[in-house]
């Protein structure tokens, strides 16, 4: 089992983290690698980049240091290798084809390791080299690929290209370098296999490796986080080595094809180490915080390749101003390693013990003995805290107009949600709509919003509404029509300023064209009736309803509605406020009629029959179904079988049952006469009873069709003679025939 030196065990969700990675330059590369990006049991010297010695100063910005605490980033910090400007790395991911290309100087035109991967020519990067001295058997470090190329360019000819180049006693390879005869090889490869990460290999375009791809557009993945437009997941490097040799390693990234669309690969702070008992802290927020009641956090044992194939004892020391069983759950001490485990994972959860001591610790200390005789000591601090900020932001509108109603909104940020959010006059969501101030033209009113995060911590903020107007509709006013157009509307407004002007919209349209600028519009049909009063400051709105008097109803009854082929139906005309009906009565027949006389239809077929009654202007429809039926016998056994019927009426008759009885038996077993039963017709039973000459029944059956094979009851063999038989023949309906009559047993 390979050592696994990143292990994210994430135990609740993080919504709507929006902030970005930082990235500065101010390190030069000689400090980067040795402050940023070495961990334990590994010294490095000889550190240069793109072939100048490391401790001259910053390359234009191509490396820098990076940090992503607070972000959906899974590393918090490292070293930031680039084709272009590093800070072009920073979040939100705003563009699809982002280009911040300042090439290194001296520049990587041509490399060719770099082209072994790509399959083509480099036209810019950064090459990161150094030598090293591991203090044990293994080399590890983690690291994330991104890059602009994605997702359009994967595959395409620019298929920007990194490696992670390794020489040294025991490896070997298809990479030359002078001063190693056996070669080098490349880290940088797919998990699993020996495929190198590059654009064409690991992305959309590939399609075998989608749980080692990440797509950041719109947002999505860690697109708050950095501006490449997808990425790789967390990935390892691992390799054995041999306990204090030296070893050259090549950490190189470029463009190709062209210098457009920026790449980049972010390496694992203190990740490049070997030979310890590594101590991690895996929290949700990325850093080294849980909270109480919220939240939980990995302690995270790894042990070197080298020992894998013992079982190993490790004893670890905590410190801290956090109490094991009081502020946090008791934790196994010693942590056992079984053969061929690398890695112990342990979960601390946080007490929610309701004391405002915020921002307790706990340190969990390992010290390891290399191969080479070192001692290593690896720690890893966990902070509890027991309050989490959630910070709100909240519209405070000003309303010049007033309206019947103001949309709100608030947002919450932070760590754990999905969050939920209340009102203080109880709706819930992001908005909410609350009224302007009622009967008062100016001033402001506070409304609260409460918000829950996942873990039940809340936050409470105020939004405040503030009306400034004059211009208000007082009163609409309607009067109903009839079926005529003689209904009316009013308004009635206070506050202008200026001359107003007044509009019409509808009837039940409010985007129709303006009918007229009064007060008053008349002549009209029912209906929904739009106002809108504008002034020389403000615009104010309101809607009104004419009614209606004696509107026509149409209603009628069906007798009967449902029935047997051909059905007459009356048609009962039940309306009111009516003077003209039309029938459709959905047979191919129609009716338009000045009165409410029945009507008579007969039908085949079901059918849907419409009436419509009007007044003037005025209409009102309704509908009734007709449905009909096939009556007739539906038994297909019966003489008058309807296969087109689907009901039942009754009718079935069934033919009379026959029966044919021979009068000698020969059940000698010659396979010829050998049993004695009854030949029908139209028979569902038979009952069949023998009885010799003295009056004992010797046989007796019934079924559809029982057979005599000439033995008695008890199953000896009935002798010659003659014999009485009786039967009943019960036939299909109600019918069924009796008979009886002798017969004669030949054996011989």
């Amino acid at each position: 089992m390979k050592n696994i030196l990143f292990i994210a065990s994430l135990f609740f969700c993080v919504n709507g983290l929006n902030a970005q990675i930082t990235v500065t330059n101010t390190q030069t590369p000689n400090s980067l690698v040795q402050n940023i990006l070495l961990g334990f049991g590994v010294t490095a010297s000889n550190i240069t980049v793109n072939g100048s010695a490391a401790n001259a100063g910053i390359v234009q910005g191509n490396i820098a240091y990076f940090n992503s605490l607070g972000t959906t980033f899974p590393i918090s910090s490292g070293v930031l290798l680039t084709t272009g400007n590093a800070t072009a790395a920073i979040g939100p991911n705003t563009s699809g084809s982002f280009t911040n290309n300042v090439p290194a100087t001296p520049n990587v035109s041509s490399d060719p390791h770099l082209n072994a991967i790509a399959n083509s020519g480099v036209t810019n990067g950064t090459v990161l080299e150094f030598d090293f001295i591991p203090a044990g058997d293994t080399i590890s470090f983690n690291y994330i690929f991104g890059s602009d190329e994605y997702p359009e360019f994967s595959p395409s000819s620019f298929n920007d290209a990194f490696g992670f180049f390794l020489w040294g006693p025991g490896i070997s390879g298809p990479y030359s370098l002078a001063g190693y005869p056996s070669g080098g090889t490349n880290l940088a490869i797919i998990p699993g296999t020996t495929i190198p990460v590059t654009i064409n290999n690991l992305g959309p375009g590939a399609g075998q490796y989608p749980q080692y791809y990440v797509n950041n557009l719109g947002g999505a993945g860690y697109g708050t986080a950095i501006q490449y437009d997808a990425t790789t997941a967390v990935l390892s490097c691992n390799a054995s080595v041999q306990c204090g040799e030296t070893y050259h390693i090549k950490l190189a990234i470029c463009n190709v094809g062209d210098q457009a669309y920026d790449s980049g690969v972010f390496l694992q702070a203190n990740s490049f180490s070997s030979e310890a008992i590594q101590v991690a802290v895996a929290t949700v927020t990325g850093d080294t915080s849980v909270y109480e009641g919220c939240s939980e956090a990995n302690l995270i044992f790894i042990r070197p390749e080298s020992q894998l194939g013992d079982t190993m004892i490790v004893t670890y020391e905590i410190s801290g101003t956090a109490i094991e069983g009081l502020d946090f759950n008791d934790i196994p001490n010693p942590v056992t390693f079984l053969p061929d485990e690398d890695t112990v994972v342990l979960t601390i959860t946080p007490t929610a013990d309701g004391f405002s001591d915020n921002f307790e610790y706990v340190t969990i200390t390992c010290t390891t003995i290399s191969q080479c005789g070192d001692t290593i000591v690896s720690t890893g601090t966990l902070y509890i805290l027991d309050s989490i900020p959630i910070p709100i932001t909240e519209t405070d509108p000003v309303v010049l107009c007033a309206t019947d109603s103001v949309l709100v909104s608030a947002t919450a940020t932070g760590l754990y949600g999905p969050y939920t959010y209340e009102w203080q006059d109880g709706q819930t969501g992001t908005t909410a709509y609350f009224p302007t101030i009622q009967g008062v033209m100016q001033g402001s009113v506070d409304y609260l919003i409460t918000v829950t995060n996942s873990c039940g911590y809340t936050s409470v903020d105020t939004v405040t509404i503030t009306l400034n107007q004059t211009l208000m509709v007082d009163t609409l006013f309607s009067f109903p029509a009839t079926c005529e157009p003689i209904g009316a509307v009013s308004a009635v407004i206070s506050g202008a300023t200026g001359v107003p002007n007044y509009e019409w919209h509808g009837p039940n349209d409010p985007n129709s064209a303006a009918f007229i600028n009064a007060s008053v519009w008349q002549n009209l049909s029912s209906g929904w009736y739009y106002f809108t009063i504008e002034d020389d400051v403000c615009t104010a709105n309101d809607s009104v309803f004419v009614d209606i008097l004696n509107p026509p109803m149409a209603a009628f009854t069906a007798t009967p509605n449902d029935g047997c082929t051909p059905l007459d139906v009356l048609f009962q005309n039940n309306s009111q406020n009516a003077s003209n009906f039309q029938w459709d009565f959905g047979n191919g027949n129609s009716a338009n009629v000045g009165n409410m006389d029945p009507q008579t239809q007969t039908y085949t077929n079901s059918a849907v029959v419409r009436l419509i009654a009007s007044e003037g202007n005025c209409a009102d429809t309704t509908y009734a179904t007709i449905t009909i039926s096939i009556c007739g016998c539906t038994d297909p056994l019966a003489l008058n079988y309807d296969p087109t019927a689907n009901i039942d009426d009754g009718s079935c008759f069934y033919p009379e049952p026959t029966v044919y009885v021979p009068n000698v038996f020969t059940p000698n077993n010659d396979g010829d006469n050998d049993l004695f039963f009854l030949t029908t017709t139209n028979s569902t039973n038979i009952e069949l009873t023998i009885i010799n000459r003295w009056g004992n029944v010797v046989f007796e059956k019934s079924g559809v069709n029982p057979a005599w094979d000439g033995k008695t009851q008890n199953g000896s063999l009935a002798g010659d003679g003659v014999y009485f038989y009786k039967y009943k023949v019960d036939g299909l309906q109600d019918q069924y025939l009796e008979g009886h009559g002798f017969l004669q047993l030949i054996r011989d």
